[in-house]
């Protein structure tokens, strides 16, 4: 089932997350809305709180649109952490699905070491490069009540946040 996603100005995309303490049938069926949600917006990571729920969730996969021809490889990351990251940075032009159409060069670690529970409840951790390691770390910096533009300069992120306020009204009027 499709969700509605959160635009930003919004106070629950600010607010950190609860720990998912018992993975339930409901939480795997919001796992698979999410990925459902994610591709149909279309994106490669979403979290709980794009949608509405404080749950630490994220869902991602950077493979669906390779030109490589990689299958999807969708993952989804209950209480995800990063527990390394890399001295080397990466910088991706980053956006997001709660900041439509907008887009700005964001530096993060290169490389991170990701722990967290899957959907069959079985902890898992991974490596994670390049464009998969921005993506998971944008995603679990949600469940932190932090977006990509907390890392602009106070003038790029005001710009945005008044054009995200501006299509919101919009919205709102039909």
């Amino acid at each position: 089932m499709l969700r509605p996603i959160l635009i930003h100005p919004d106070p629950r995309l600010k607010k950190v997350c609860d720990p998912v303490s018992d993975l339930s049938d409901d939480l795997r069926a919001l796992a698979d809305d999410m990925l459902e949600t994610m591709y149909d917006a279309p994106g490669i990571g979403l979290a709980a709180p794009q949608i509405g729920v404080m749950d630490r969730l994220i869902v991602l996969d950077c493979a669906k649109d390779d030109e490589a021809g990689e299958p999807p490889r969708p993952l989804v990351m209950f209480n995800p952490e990063v527990v390394a990251s890399s001295d080397d940075t990466n910088v991706y032009e980053e956006g997001c699905l709660s900041i439509p159409d907008q887009f700005a060069e964001v530096t993060r670690p290169k490389v991170v070491d990701v722990r967290w529970i899957d959907r069959d409840g079985n902890e898992q951790s991974d490596t994670f490069d390049g464009l998969w390691a921005t993506c998971v770390q944008h995603e679990i910096d949600h469940l932190n009540g932090k977006l990509f533009i907390d890392y602009l300069g106070p003038m790029k992120r005001q710009l945005i946040t008044r054009k995200m306020q501006k299509l919101k009204r919009e919205k709102a009027r039909g």
